[in-house]
């Protein structure tokens, strides 16, 4: 991985800086992302379903726990 220097706007650096704790990144790695998707290279996986992996939250702290019951029909044991 290469380091590099950026300028931002006040304005955009705080709303890049928010939306980066919105998803509970850091802003580093927010920027990485908008820049991967502006360029349109963003890796293709056998399991494509996983770019969505964590950017969806219910808010409930216990959501996992209903994931056998959605998935098998049946609560966890």
């Amino acid at each position: 991985m290469i380091r590099t220097q950026i300028s931002l706007e006040e304005d955009a650096y705080r709303q890049a800086k928010a939306e980066a704790k919105r998803h509970g990144i850091s802003l580093a790695e927010f920027l990485r992302r908008a820049v991967a998707v502006a360029l349109g290279q963003r890796k293709r996986s056998a399991r494509p379903w996983m770019r969505y992996a964590g950017s969806v939250s219910s808010g409930d702290p216990h959501a996992s726990r209903s994931v056998n019951d959605v998935v098998y029909g049946r609560p966890r044991p």
